[in-house]
């Protein structure tokens, strides 16, 4: 096992099933329009069932009768500052998945990181400085920490820092505490997973932790894409936003990507997800590799 952690364990209701009241679709609009509003994400009336039975055990939880009871509340003052969080850890999909789109990995280890780690050697040493955002429970900046520091231990004057953002409190829970079971681990290569991981004992077996070393090479903290500024105090490198942008239209996909830019070095990456674009911003940034953009600065 262990120090100080364990695995939680949600009870099951039976009363679940009981407790159903329908999502009209004058609500869904109401709450779909708070959602993109705020967080950006743009809900279709296909994703009204999927929202209806998320929010159901916000609703009995706070024991609101109705959705329009829920929406209200949600839409108050009282409202904005207890249950938004609630809100969007209810309603945001997180999917990822270790040396997900393992393409990537591959270009920036033999590709990116040999050239860009020797001009931060000419700049008196500065360290390469990477943000994941959108980072869901953390496989992709522990792939990214894993990768860096196999890196560094070739060059030990190679430094860097990652900086891994997610809107969902749940999700970064999670990746705060690096637990992983057995079979998520599965595209991790057995010497990587010897090597940075520590096999449970007791009631975490079939679990592996994060080694401390590479936890604490990653800052997490809660940043909602939206926000006109992050706040960080230094610009990126590389930016990973894989697989993030499908949940925004066009529109905001392009407010999203001037925050970028405005983030990245001269020169900077941005990594997106296989299926996404950067929709005409030609003028900001060129096409490197597959979904792989340089900035233009």
């Amino acid at each position: 096992m262990f120090a100080g952690t364990s695995i939680k364990s949600t009870p099951t209701d039976p009363n679940t099933d009981e407790f159903a009241p329908l999502l009209a679709d004058k609500e869904f609009r109401r709450l779909s329009s708070l959602i993109y509003d705020i967080w950006g994400i743009h809900l279709p009336p296909a994703k009204k069932t999927m929202v209806s039975s998320r929010l159901r055990k916000r609703l009995k939880a706070l024991r609101h009768p109705s959705f329009k009871a829920y929406i209200d509340y949600v839409m108050s003052p009282a409202g904005r500052h207890n249950e938004w969080s609630h809100l969007i850890d209810a309603v945001s999909t997180n999917k990822t998945d270790f040396f997900r789109e393992k393409i990537h990995f591959d270009f920036l280890s033999r590709n990116m990181l040999p050239r860009m780690a020797a001009a931060l050697r000419k700049s008196a040493g500065r360290i390469l400085r990477v943000w994941s955002a959108g980072c869901s429970s953390g496989e992709e900046p522990y792939t990214m920490a894993m990768v860096l520091t196999e890196y560094q231990n070739q060059n030990p004057w190679f430094s860097f820092a990652v900086t891994a953002t997610d809107i969902n409190n749940q999700v970064l829970d999670e990746a705060i505490r690096g637990i992983y079971d057995d079979e998520t681990l599965t595209p991790v290569p057995k010497f990587l997973l010897y090597k940075y991981f520590m096999k449970g004992k007791g009631n975490l077996a079939g679990y592996h932790r994060v080694v401390p070393e590479l936890r604490q090479r990653i800052c997490f903290q809660r940043v909602n894409l939206m926000e006109r500024s992050f706040g960080f105090k230094s610009p990126f490198d590389i930016i990973f936003c894989r697989n993030v942008i499908i949940y925004f239209d066009q529109q905001t996909q392009r407010q999203l990507f001037h925050k970028f830019y405005s983030n990245l070095t001269p020169n900077g990456f941005l990594f997106l997800g296989h299926s996404e674009n950067l929709h005409g911003m030609d003028d900001k940034f060129v096409k490197v590799e597959s979904s792989v953009y340089q900035c233009k600065k």
